[in-house]
Formats: structure tokens, sequence, C-alpha cells
């Protein structure tokens, strides 16, 4: 059993982006279409009804593009509205924020990470619970950093300006002292964080730059490659891989299994849509995978998406098979 319909990957912007790259090279047989609402970005700042509306609208476009699984790749949206989101839409929808949360505890030295995101996900605690779920003895310290996703959208990505912006954002959780004096987290260097958690698609995009502010000795993370695994686990279990993928058989051909038969050979198809200013989103598009995808086109959603949208009614059509994750 296989699924030729392509995946939904939704983002509040071009943060998503990072999540995509690492799909395409886990799942390389999968079609994608990503939608990035970058003119209602940043989400981080906005009300948790907010969020949940932009979401939903958003992904409405998607299912109307007869996606077989959602990928919520904000981990803004993950963090506020992904209940909502499983409830809503009659096929499989997998979130950042878990994935994650596994990968930072597995890598934790001394069970002490910090995370930073946006002030949303940060008010939600909600890589607070994951990570607790997966281990309770790791210490969790999380400090919002709204400053960084403005700065990536607007194509920010290095530079000393950019160098003095990561630096204040992440001195709280290196252990300096803010303009009073005092620690944020005042915790000895013996005992400081091990593993930064980047709990936001877009802050990978300046992982150069946090590294180097972070230095050697904390392991940086991010959820994208998490994210997916989970998904091609998720795929496999519900018979939703496409043809060529990872399994197959004689009439079902995968690239472990039989050889395709002849005039089975499909190419997968990708589709890149933004809500926002088309030039800047095909530019740092372009930085992450150069001609490799066709060029990036205008969507409005919300008040009615070109080429597909929420129905009249405000119900969503459900896309074909597939429980809900």
């Amino acid at each position: 059993m296989s699924d030729p319909r392509p995946i939904g990957v939704f983002d509040s912007g071009v943060g998503g982006l990072t999540v995509l790259r690492e799909i395409l090279r886990r799942s390389p047989a999968e079609s994608t279409i990503y939608l990035g609402d970058n003119a209602r970005a940043p989400y981080g700042t906005r009300s948790d009804d907010e969020v949940r509306a932009f979401s939903t609208e958003s992904i409405d476009a998607l299912v109307e593009r007869d996606v077989k699984a959602i990928v919520v790749a904000c981990n803004t949206s993950t963090a506020v509205a992904i209940g909502d989101l499983r409830r809503r839409y009659d096929l499989p929808v997998l979130g950042v924020i878990r994935p994650g949360a596994v990968t930072a505890s597995l890598t934790t030295r001394n069970r002490r990470v910090g995370v930073i995101a946006t002030p949303a996900t940060i008010r939600s605690h909600a890589y607070f619970s994951a990570i607790k779920d997966e281990n309770p003895a790791v210490e969790v310290y999380e400090h919002a950093t709204p400053a960084l996703v403005p700065m990536v959208e607007a194509g920010r990505l290095s530079g000393p300006d950019v160098e003095a912006v990561v630096a204040e954002a992440l001195a709280p959780l290196l252990g300096e002292r803010d303009a009073a004096g005092e620690f944020v987290f005042p915790l000895p260097p013996s005992a400081r964080v091990d593993t930064l958690l980047l709990g936001c698609t877009h802050y990978p995009l300046l992982r150069p730059v946090l590294t180097a502010i972070a230095g050697d000795r904390i392991a940086i993370v991010d959820s994208a490659s998490a994210t997916a695994s989970a998904l091609s686990e998720l795929l496999s279990i519900n018979g939703l891989e496409a043809p060529g993928s990872s399994r197959g058989t004689a009439a079902d051909p995968g690239h472990e299994g039989h050889d395709a038969p002849a005039g089975r050979e499909s190419e997968p198809t990708h589709i890149q849509l933004t809500t926002g200013d088309i030039d800047a989103f095909r530019a740092i598009a372009g930085r992450m995978f150069g001609d490799g995808f066709p060029d990036v086109a205008g969507i409005e959603v919300g008040g009615g998406a070109r080429g597909g949208g929420p129905r009249a009614d405000g119900e969503a059509r459900p896309a074909r098979a597939g429980a809900s994750r």
C-alpha cells in the first residue's frame, strides 16, 4: 500500500524550510507542498487565539490541495494549536516539539537543557513538559528570544549586527549578567546548561552564529532532523509512503524492495507557497535549495486562498485515509 499524494508542511514563515530540507533528505521519494504565512509572521508575539486562527486558515489551504499528512513546522503553532488541529483534520498531523524534546533529553550529559523560543512557545511551557515527560531528572531553563524571528524573516543571517542580537538573546542562558548586574539563571559554571534546544524552526538558519556564541561545550539541538524521522515512521505505520520509498513489493516498488515495474516510475513534485513577499521568500529558499525547487508562488489565506481554501461553511475538506496523530 502506498500513497503518491504530497505531504503538507506549514510554518509561520521561512523557518519551516529547515524542516522541509530534512524531510527531503530523509524521504526523497515524497512530494511536498510548503506554505509559509510570512504576511502574518511572527506568530510568537501574537495571542493564542490568533495563532490558532491563522494556523487553521493556512492548514485548511493545504488540506484543500489533498495532502496526505500535515507537518506543523512552527513551534508556536505546535505549542498552542496542535490539539485543535488534530481534532479538525482526518489525517495525520505531526508537530515539531516532541521530536525535538526527545533529542534534547538524550543529548544532555549534565541533565541541564536551555530552550530558546518565541514568547508564545515559552508561555505554553510545551518544551518543559515534553522534556520532563522524557526524563523528569532533566532541568529545563526556558528563555524567550523574540528578536530572532523578525531578523531571519528579513534575511539577516550573518554579520556583526546579527551576532550582537544573538549574543544578547543567549546571554541569560550562558550565565551572563543582565543590565542590573544580576544572573537571570544563577548557575555556577559547573552547573550551566550543556545543551541548547532551538525551540523555533527559524533559529537553525542562524546556527553558525549560535554555535560561535554558545561555544564548543554546548550541544545545539533542533527538531528538524528528528521531525523528519518521526514523519517517515508515521507514513510507514499509516501505509502512506510514496511509491518507491523505503520498502516495496512487486506490485508496489520500494528502493529496498523490488525493481519498479515498467511505467510505474514517477518523480516527486514540490510546491512552495507564501502569503508574504515572494522575492524575500525566494531569496531564503534559494540559499537552502538552490535550483532544486520550482519558483515560489503567492497565496492568500483567511479571506480565500488562490486555488483552494476553507469551504464556505468554514469546515475543512478532510483528506483521505489516516488516523490523526
